[in-house]
């Protein structure tokens, strides 16, 4: 039986591939499959993928679908993993050659049913422009009975992650949305009694120029979408007694990271129209001001942790001076 399967979905990504690939054929772990699922590439990608196919059988299989998106795509090998474990990487990333064995020793050693490791953007030419721990104020293994404000502090990537496989048994990846790491993984993690993490930086995420300067639309909407689904699931687990860690993740994901993506909308009428559906999940919830002025991740505060720009950017917005706001917007 294979230990680790890791799903890989394609897209048009012949750029970048081969390094992809090349990271996951060398990894340390033998018993290991790569799923290798294109998902109706238009570019020279499956020729890339058969070459490593012919030269790795016993570690690639490659699948070919129509055109359905990342979830489908994820969802696709899911279903076709024999791992006891599945990890996912985007086909433009790449990892360590350790990364799915110490994880997975990991996962043997503490019996956790998720197993996380720090990741680290990097440019085209391999230099790290970012690294991104993500709880380092948390031992090798955590009991999420007792150290359950993991849940309003991590972030919740697929990618940097291994999960037992039996964890998506009755959860798989939501289609036609985006964010879908925050609709699934919070959900994910809501079915552990255990997890364990390395603080190495085994995962190297690629922040494409594209990528960068891509259009935000009211598909940012789809933030605030996954966090309530993320809530019903929450309300019937065995944490649904451990409402301050729930409001710690309204509050970084459903609040901050919204707004971290609302800065970026550059038309007015979306901006304010996304803006009052925030004003109203906050006053669902009856979130305070105070509240997420206070909210502290790794215990530090979390708003005087961040860059000066993001700093006046939030005060500018938790004491409603929007009108700043939409006038910078115009200016840019």
């Amino acid at each position: 039986m294979k230990k680790v399967s890791v799903i890989v979905p394609v897209y048009n990504v012949e750029k970048y591939l081969e390094k992809c690939l090349n990271s996951l054929v060398c990894q340390s772990l033998e018993a290991i499959e790569i799923i290798v699922v294109n998902d109706g590439s238009t570019d020279n990608s499956q020729a890339i993928i058969d070459g490593f196919n012919e030269k790795y059988p016993d570690k690639i299989k490659s699948f070919t679908k129509e055109n359905g998106g990342l979830s489908d795509a994820r969802n696709f090998g899911i279903e076709r993993a024999e791992g006891e474990f599945i990890g996912f990487v985007d086909s433009d990333d790449y990892v360590s050659a350790e990364m799915f064995e110490e994880m997975y020793q990991l996962a043997e050693k503490h019996n956790a049913e998720m197993v996380i490791c720090n990741l680290q953007k990097v440019d085209e030419n391999g230099n790290v422009t970012q690294k991104l721990t993500q709880i380092p104020n948390m031992p090798e293994k955590i009991n999420l009975e007792t150290e359950f404000s993991v849940f309003s502090d991590l972030s919740y990537f697929a990618c940097n992650k291994i999960f037992k496989k039996k964890l998506f048994d009755n959860k798989k990846f939501k289609q036609g949305i985006h964010f879908e790491d925050i609709q699934l993984i919070p959900q994910l993690l809501l079915s552990c009694k255990t997890i364990a993490q390395t603080q190495k930086y085994h995962y190297q995420y690629l922040e494409r120029q594209d990528s960068i300067t891509k259009t935000h639309t009211e598909k940012g909407l789809d933030i605030l979408r996954a966090v309530e689904d993320v809530e019903q699931t929450f309300y019937t687990s065995v944490y649904s007694h451990k409402l301050k860690e729930l409001k710690g993740f309204q509050i970084l994901e459903g609040i901050y990271s919204f707004l971290a993506y609302l800065a970026f909308v550059k038309d007015t009428s979306t901006y304010q129209k996304m803006s009052l559906e925030l004003k109203k999940f906050i006053k669902d919830r009856g979130i305070s001001r105070r509240e997420i002025l206070g909210y502290k991740r790794f215990d530090t505060n979390y708003i005087l942790s961040l860059p000066l720009k993001k700093k006046i950017y939030y005060f500018l917005y938790f004491f409603n001076q929007e009108r700043i706001i939409n006038f910078i917007l115009k200016k840019n």
